[in-house]
């Protein structure tokens, strides 16, 4: 039996990381979005602890920084519609991280992979819900700019998803259980 996903608890989340993304999406300061979860996200991988406090910063180290497949969008709009918590083998294959985020991803899955699984809720609704922020190229770091080809890169989306490395993509996140 399924395990039920906290629809009031993902729409919490969902409303304070969208708070945290809002105030730090500042014309005037392109750069303070970045700056913001890069640290954030520095901070959380020394002490993923930390999210029993703040578990918004997750979603907000991970928006821009995540993909979802059109196959992904139905199964995360089905299991939402349903509150259903997907299994991790279910998950994994829904969610394409940015390679410069897995040393963040596996941390936080050893502390909660129940709050991974709904920070990436989160993340889905932040992209699927017309009241959001648009991704913008701002968010982008100098450690995504000055890698060659590190993985996905969320601002030159063309739309098409190539699962051919999906098993192998995937796997690294179950070698630490080994």
């Amino acid at each position: 039996m399924s395990k039920p996903l906290n629809i009031s608890r993902i729409n919490e989340l969902k409303n304070n990381a969208y708070d945290n993304i809002e105030s730090y999406n500042d014309p005037d300061s392109p750069e303070a979005l970045a700056k913001f979860t890069d640290s954030m996200k520095a901070i959380l991988l020394a002490d993923p602890s930390m999210l029993a406090a703040v578990p918004e910063y997750l979603p907000v180290a991970l928006f821009n920084r995540i993909r979802f497949s059109d196959a992904a969008k139905t199964k995360w709009a089905t299991w939402i519609d349903t509150a259903t918590m997907p299994s991790w083998d279910e998950f994994k294959v829904t969610i394409q991280f940015n390679n410069d985020d897995v040393p963040l991803v596996l941390a936080v899955r050893k502390y909660s992979e129940e709050l991974l699984i709904e920070s990436c809720a989160v993340v889905y609704l932040l992209n699927t819900q017309d009241n959001v922020v648009a991704p913008s190229k701002s968010f982008s770091s100098a450690s995504d700019s000055d890698s060659s080809d590190d993985g996905y890169d969320p601002y030159n989306d063309d739309g098409d998803y190539d699962d051919s490395d999906e098993e192998g993509y995937y796997d690294q996140y179950d070698d630490e259980e080994r």
